[in-house]
């Protein structure tokens, strides 16, 4: 009798292979030991044939002593599902939340096993990086942009309206460190370019207070709020600052990617301050207070996974980088811009008196009613 081998009827499908042993077994007499020599198997085979199903078993293990509890995997899928987070940034946020270690590798296999959607982004050919991060130093580099507040887009319904019914401010003016992520910030009620210099003038003259000797470049867009596209306006403050060691780098048109690091605090802004501290808030007081704890947290607190960063905060950072600088500088007061205008005045009066002339003020700044006394005052400074 011609018999097909057993080894490779099984290798099309198990449940014909043994049926074909327990044939061969009828045929002679139930005799095991005659049936595993015609089949060419051990007598093993043969009983588990007879005795057992016609499907293989599971070969999954019955015990896993080092696998994670099921309260940790859900957990690990819980928080990759909200955060968008991969194993690399999941293991590290596990850790600084919730002080559980978990090695990435495991955190990736529970995420392919569970079928986590990964969250993806087209990137453009030939991309690059925007800076060499590693050959960075601290507080040289910086973006500036502002964040109008009240955005229907971004915000839920109710926030947006307490905003408005409580006249928080609508304006964040904000510049921050490509280096080490750092943050400096300030509020206003309203876009003009005397609140643009004032802020760049507040944080320079902060960084140089606090021993910053380097040349401090600010890449920034073309809003009315800066330079505006005007040539001679950037030739005029870039020669005011310049006594600050500053230099302003309005981008091109449409260039927004080169504002990529300070366009992504936005979001965060919107998801972990707007959205739960500003319905807190029903005074301008309470919230620059709030919007303070919100730098802080920013500067000492959150770690950022951005390239040249690898999971640390930007004190973190700052501290690596064995900067001379102080490290008072974290402790930068997030103001409301108008404050400064009525006690100070502008800042221009600064600048103007070392380089002579007269600075001609826009509409937008008489409206405040500015006293004799404030000016007075500005230009003693």
């Amino acid at each position: 009798m011609n018999i097909i081998p057993y080894h490779e009827i099984r290798k099309i499908s198990p449940e014909k292979a043994r049926e074909l042993v327990r044939k061969v077994f009828e045929a002679n007499n139930k005799n095991v030991s005659k049936t595993a020599k015609i089949l060419g198997v051990s007598r093993h085979t043969v009983r588990r044939a007879i005795y057992g199903p016609l499907e293989d078993k599971s070969r999954k293990p019955k015990t896993c002593p080092r696998k994670l509890s099921s309260e940790l995997e859900n957990l690990i899928i819980q928080e990759a599902k909200r955060t968008g987070f991969r194993y690399r940034r999941l293991s590290l946020y596990l850790f600084r939340k919730y002080g559980v270690k978990i090695s990435e590798n495991t955190i990736k296999s529970i995420l392919k096993r569970n079928a986590v959607p990964r969250k993806t982004r087209k990137t453009k050919k030939e991309e690059r990086s925007l800076y060499d991060y590693e050959a960075l130093i601290p507080f040289s580099e910086f973006q500036l942009d502002t964040k109008h507040l009240l955005d229907k887009d971004s915000l839920p319904k109710e926030v947006y309206e307490h905003i408005k019914k409580y006249n928080l401010p609508c304006y964040e003016w904000n510049m921050i460190d490509v280096a080490t992520r750092t943050r400096f910030t300030a509020y206003s009620y309203e876009l003009s370019s005397a609140f643009g210099f004032m802020f760049i003038s507040l944080v320079a003259l902060w960084l140089r207070t606090h021993n910053v000797r380097t040349p401090i470049k600010i890449r920034l867009d073309n809003g009315e709020e800066f330079c505006g596209g005007s040539e001679r306006k950037l030739k005029e403050w870039n020669k005011m600052l310049s006594f600050l060691g500053v230099e302003l780098n309005p981008i091109p048109p449409k260039a927004k990617h080169l504002m990529g690091i300070i366009e992504n605090s936005h979001r965060a802004d919107d998801e972990y301050f707007l959205m739960i501290h500003a319905e807190r808030c029903k005074t301008k007081d309470e919230f620059i207070q709030r919007a303070q704890r919100w730098q802080d947290t920013w500067n000492f607190f959150r770690p950022h996974s951005g390239k040249g960063m690898n999971g640390r905060t930007p004190f973190e950072k700052f501290i690596d980088s064995k900067s001379l600088v102080s490290s008072h500088v974290f402790q930068f007061p997030t103001l409301l811009l108008e404050d400064i205008l009525k006690k100070v005045g502008t800042f221009y009066s600064l600048f103007c008196n070392k380089l002579g002339g007269k600075y001609v003020f826009t509409t937008y700044l008489i409206s405040f009613q500015i006293s004799t006394e404030d000016i007075t005052m500005a230009k003693k400074i």
